[in-house]
């Protein structure tokens, strides 16, 4: 019986360490989003890095990445940078794989 709970407890520290490091890949990924997107609104220096750490407060308005597509898109929109959603959406899971492989690589 012991070593079932001891199985248990394995999964359920395995399971916690896993939602953390994607809690951090979601959040160097905005980070890195927020950079990209800066630079396609002509955005650099302080003023880049600002809108980058205003995507990642955006991403903990809600679950999901709705949050931070709506503020990109409405940011977007302002500034006339004509990138369609597909592109932007496209943006977003090359750079989850890179803040992944980032995560890992620490």
């Amino acid at each position: 019986m012991a070593s079932f709970e001891d199985r248990e407890k394995g999964f359920e520290n395995k399971f916690a360490h896993d939602q953390e490091l994607e809690f951090k890949a979601q959040a160097r990924r905005n980070r890195l989003l927020g950079q990209w997107a800066a630079g396609e609104m002509g955005l650099s220096g302080d003023d880049a890095d600002a809108y980058a750490a205003s995507l990642v407060k955006a991403d903990l308005e809600e679950p999901g990445d709705a949050d931070v597509m709506r503020k990109i898109r409405a940011d977007f929109d302002a500034k006339g940078v004509h990138h369609s959603d597909h592109v932007i959406r496209l943006k977003m899971d090359q750079l989850l794989d890179e803040a992944r492989a980032q995560i890992h690589s620490q």
